[in-house]
């Protein structure tokens, strides 16, 4: 297997960054007629150099699997989560929200009603919340850590002697790491 991926790249140039240029000498108002007029002219000479530079220099995405790798495909792509998982929970600038049923008791609002993203953002806005209590980081800390756990386990494979806890557990961190997958993000 070879994966080569670069840098997410943008060769985007807003013609309202070449207009705050043009016009150095003071701020402008984007809904000026003349800056909208102005915006309107640049907008194609935009689109044709983002192409031009997405062209000379694009993307690179190259993966090439040969046919071994799929013969245990989830050891060969637990290879790769692991340390993008590691890395991820080192690195991250945010949390995903995750739902009340997926963690320990500990870690849920105290209250009984259902709860959706809305009323999870209107709580914290709300209430003043001390380090170490219940948070929506602590809760993606623990899911991150649980799918971590599983594919350690998972890498480990050999001759693991596992208790029925601990299979539960490896279990549901790849079932954890299924539902969040698109949470995996920083």
């Amino acid at each position: 297997m070879k994966i080569y991926k670069s840098c997410y790249r943008s060769h985007w140039l807003s013609p309202y960054t070449i207009l705050e240029k043009v016009f150095f000498w003071r701020e402008i108002d984007y809904n000026e007629p003349i800056i909208e007029k102005l915006s309107n002219f640049l907008n194609p000479f935009s689109v044709a150099w983002m192409n031009f530079l997405d062209f000379v220099h694009p993307r690179i995405t190259y993966v090439k699997i040969d046919e071994w790798d799929t013969w245990s495909m989830d050891s060969t792509l637990a290879d790769i989560i692991l340390p993008m998982l590691k890395q991820l929970r080192a690195s991250k600038h945010g949390s995903g929200y995750v739902d009340m049923e997926d963690v320990p008791e500990h870690l849920r609002y105290t209250n009984t009603e259902r709860w959706d993203y809305q009323t999870v953002f209107d709580f914290y806005h709300e209430h003043e919340l001390k380090e170490g209590d219940c948070d929506i980081h602590a809760r993606w800390d623990w899911v991150m850590d649980e799918m971590i756990f599983a594919f350690e386990k998972r890498v480990e494979d050999t001759d693991w002697q596992a208790t029925k806890e601990e299979c539960e557990r490896v279990q549901n961190g790849f079932r954890l790491f299924g539902k969040y997958y698109q949470g995996l993000w920083d």
